[in-house]
């Protein structure tokens, strides 16, 4: 039975050129749903496939002679590219010095963010690993400063018929149901992150997304790896550091938009088609600031065996 996910349903096609095909075996190693197997000294479909292709294109890829062709699952032979030399890539130096450098930033230039830009850093996403081809991430742009500011407006607002949820009365009929931890996150966190994000928005002081220039929000499908939408938020979060943009993930938004008819309608206006059980905000902008140091972080544990 094949994968479903919010975009396929259906497995998709592999078609082998039986004239290319030399029998190297390469597709049949990297198919690790046994979908393909050498007979009689060609590449052959095999019946001993677990799912049926998911769209992988693994075999596709890796065919010295381009043999293989994937369809279905939002993949074709169009998708195919080649790869970019080894030299040109980064060294792990280089990254490692990028990693460094990236703070998160909450302090930005009125200055927005080019769609060039835009487009590199959702370019950069897309290659994201995932847990099951085709993505069901979901990405919402505020390319504004307007739009963002709109957005946090409207949390707030919505944020004030919800101050229930973070009443002494609910926080204590809750704790012999979600434990100690959720007691003290709630106490310590999400009570004084209401009260902060409320006040200071009728002030006129977003503190939700820092009037960032602009945000993007990954979240994903009810079919999702719920790692997904945040492995690629970190990928668009990376190439924004790259470009020269300052950057921050914001984790106070998603999970408070995920229940109830309120929440639904914010999500409805702002074309948020599920709730997602994983999601980010990420804002970007020009840094109004510049940090000459950094700071050492740390594992709380690491145990090699």
């Amino acid at each position: 039975m094949p994968i479903p996910t919010s975009r396929a349903k259906e497995k998709a096609s592999i078609l082998i050129d039986s004239e290319k095909c030399t029998a190297c075996g390469l597709c049949v190693s990297v198919c690790k749903d046994f979908s393909l197997e050498i007979i009689e000294n060609k590449a052959a479909l095999s019946d001993n496939s677990v799912f049926g292709c998911i769209g992988c294109g693994h075999c596709m890829a890796i065919c010295p002679e381009g043999a293989i062709t994937i369809s279905g699952r939002e993949l074709s032979e169009d998708c195919l590219f080649v790869l970019p030399p080894k030299e040109s890539a980064t060294n792990y130096e280089q990254l490692h010095n990028l990693y460094k450098m990236r703070r998160s930033l909450r302090e930005f230039k009125k200055k927005p963010v080019e769609q060039e830009l835009i487009d590199k850093i959702l370019n950069a996403a897309k290659t994201a690993p995932m847990g099951l081809p085709p993505s069901d991430v979901y990405v919402v742009v505020f390319d504004s400063y307007e739009k963002v500011r709109e957005f946090s407006f409207d949390f707030c607002r919505y944020l004030e018929g919800m101050q229930w949820f973070v009443s002494k009365w609910f926080l204590a009929l809750m704790r012999p149901f979600w434990g100690r931890s959720n007691d003290e996150m709630f106490k310590g966190f999400v009570r004084p992150l209401f009260k902060v994000y409320i006040e200071n928005m009728k002030k006129g002081e977003n503190l939700v997304t820092y009037d960032a220039p602009l945000a993007m929000y990954f979240y994903g499908s009810p079919y999702t790896d719920p790692a997904d939408p945040i492995v690629a938020a970190t990928y668009a979060m990376l190439a924004g550091e790259s470009l020269g943009l300052g950057n921050c993930m914001l984790g106070g938004i998603h999970p408070l938009i995920q229940n109830g008819k309120k929440a639904k309608k914010l999500r409805e206006k702002y074309g948020i088609k599920y709730p997602s059980r994983e999601g980010l905000f990420v804002i970007f902008g020009y840094p109004a600031v510049k940090y000459k140091k950094g700071i050492v972080r740390s594992f709380a544990e690491v145990n090699q065996i």
